[in-house]
């Protein structure tokens, strides 16, 4: 980057970008950046106006691999430090990931907890009724009988696919083995506020802050089933849902950007302070490990939970590998982003 450009910033509702040279982005040259090209180009199918002319440039170099990706982001983009717009640089990286859980179509020995579509009088009610009514009053049940796309085995199952959004879902026969496999997306929620059932047992005394993981959760609700009510329903939040098939399945979900993640190479950020299709250098370190995190990724989705300047929530994929390294995600951040250079 030119001398006359390195004290260049540009201000964003919730952020200030601070421009930099490439030589400030730690471990830089060491990631395979050919991985993230494909992620970006998914994203330049819907380019927000800033990004109009060098998605183009990006698809007519669309079979860059390797090091020539650098070279083309190099030439194409400027990189900035992010900043709270008190200047902190320093903020939270978390994890989220796309369940993937067992169901049947209908309800059976083993598969009693019900996913549901969008109720035909949600619109009628705000808000709607809440996971506890959902679950105990005749005329809320009323409500949603017959809406069921699926049926799961376990009520954290149904609360985590709630929580992440969406998931897939291995439709499974009455011997157990695996006939289909389909995505269910978000389709809507019933108006009431989201509240954190980690949270709850914090504030129980349950958990310890440092400890509040999914599988901590679990193990919680295994060691205390006379409670798993209680802390269920300190979440009146339910989330509606509608199915799609699973064409490609090494695609996640769609994020609101509105293309679909790529394990890890896709984020949710704060869209007030990184817009999609925002290339954005993560510095971080894993939760399952002490090593570094150091990578290029996209910013292509958000979350109602992810707000600031420098806050990523980082999509690690489905299976039990990634709900294991999202549930524990709760390190120090550092972000730059990569911007149009004209």
């Amino acid at each position: 980057m030119r001398d006359d450009l390195a004290s260049a910033t540009i201000e964003r509702p919730r952020a200030r970008w601070v421009a930099v040279r490439w030589s400030e982005l730690p471990g830089w040259s060491d990631d395979r950046v050919g991985e993230f090209w494909t992620a970006f180009l998914r994203s330049c199918e819907r380019p927000q106006p800033a990004w109009l002319d060098a998605c183009a440039k990006a698809r007519q170099a669309q079979s860059l691999q390797g090091d020539a990706v650098r070279d083309w982001l190099e030439r194409q983009l400027r990189p900035y430090r992010i900043e709270s717009l008190e200047r902190d640089p320093v903020g939270l990286a978390t994890g989220y990931f796309e369940p993937l859980v067992e169901a049947s179509r209908v309800a059976r020995a083993g598969f009693r907890v019900p996913l549901y579509a969008p109720p035909a009088d949600l619109a009628t009610r705000s808000p709607y009724w809440t996971r506890q009514q959902l679950e105990t009053l005749p005329a809320a049940q009323k409500s949603v009988r017959g809406r069921e796309i699926a049926w799961l085995h376990d009520r954290l199952d149904a609360l985590l696919l709630q929580v992440q959004g969406s998931g897939r879902l291995a439709l499974v026969d009455e011997h157990g083995r695996t006939q289909s496999l389909v995505r269910v997306a978000y389709a809507a929620h019933n108006d009431q506020p989201y509240r954190s059932v980690g949270r709850w047992l914090i504030e129980q005394g349950e958990l310890r802050a440092s400890d509040a993981s999914w599988p901590a959760i679990r193990a919680w609700a295994r060691a205390h089933p006379q409670r798993v009510d209680e802390m269920l329903h300190s979440n009146p939040r339910v989330v509606f849902f509608r199915e799609e098939p699973l064409p490609d399945p090494t695609l996640g979900p769609k994020g609101a950007q509105g293309v679909a993640l790529s394990p890890g190479r896709s984020i949710a950020v704060d869209p007030q302070s990184v817009p999609y299709g925002t290339p954005v250098w993560l510095d971080t370190t894993e939760p399952l490990a002490t090593r570094p995190l150091r990578r290029l990724v996209v910013a292509q989705d958000t979350g109602s939970a992810i707000v600031g300047a420098v806050r990523a929530d980082y999509f690690w994929g489905w299976g039990d590998d990634a709900e294991a390294a999202a549930g524990r995600m709760k390190q120090p951040l550092r972000m730059w982003a990569l911007w149009p250079s004209s």
